[in-house]
């Protein structure tokens, strides 16, 4: 039991000179307008949470990079001089960030950029013209005439079964019917016998 109390105390006390020593060193860098990145060694998840906690109090932004349980690191960046998307993602990759590779990043950007545009040059001409006519291919369904002119009202048949389509067809209105619906009603309500009878 009295093993375990010191490893607690041991830990306790080397959390608190890590936060010590990172507030210190942190701000420095704050204060320091020379530097716009501070990395710090490879560190336990615990004690990268202790920086980071710090970073932010600190007004800093901070990132961790490298592979868990081998070397991964916090690194610190000012507010005002941020990392770019290739950076952090070059930092991600495990490779080490320069004014080299920020050149070669740009170049190959910019490779990508003309090929794009090449690819979409030869891609469609402006005058297309299809190898095949869908019209064709689907006369079957649309028929040789799919245009406006081709489009025609559609009619009903002339007669349903027995009953002629001209009487199954109402030629009122909506207000017309809607007002012979509520006559319907009146006359129900008022004479009640009519409406048993129906």
């Amino acid at each position: 039991m009295d093993a375990i109390n010191k490893e607690k105390d041991r830990e306790k006390e080397k959390l608190k000179q890590l936060r010590k020593m990172a507030e210190e060193k942190i701000n420095d860098f704050v204060n320091n307008s020379q530097e716009s990145r501070l990395q710090f060694e490879p560190m336990e998840q615990l004690y990268r949470n202790v920086i980071r906690d710090i970073a932010e109090d600190a007004g800093v932004i901070s990132y961790s990079f490298g592979i868990e349980g081998e070397d991964r690191y916090v690194m610190l960046f000012k507010k005002q001089n941020p990392p770019s998307e290739d950076e952090l993602a070059t930092l991600r990759a495990g490779e080490e960030w320069n004014e080299d590779k920020a050149k070669e990043i740009a170049q190959k950007r910019k490779l990508e950029k003309l090929q794009e545009e090449d690819r979409q040059k030869v891609s469609l001409p402006k005058n297309f013209k299809p190898a095949h006519n869908y019209k064709e291919k689907y006369q079957h369904i649309i028929g040789l005439e799919s245009a406006k002119e081709a489009a025609k009202k559609t009619e009903t048949n002339k007669q349903y079964g027995f009953v002629p389509s001209a009487n199954k067809k109402d030629q009122r209105s909506i207000e017309q019917t809607l007002a012979d619906i509520r006559k319907k009603k009146m006359k129900l309500s008022h004479n009640p016998e009519c409406s048993t009878s129906e």
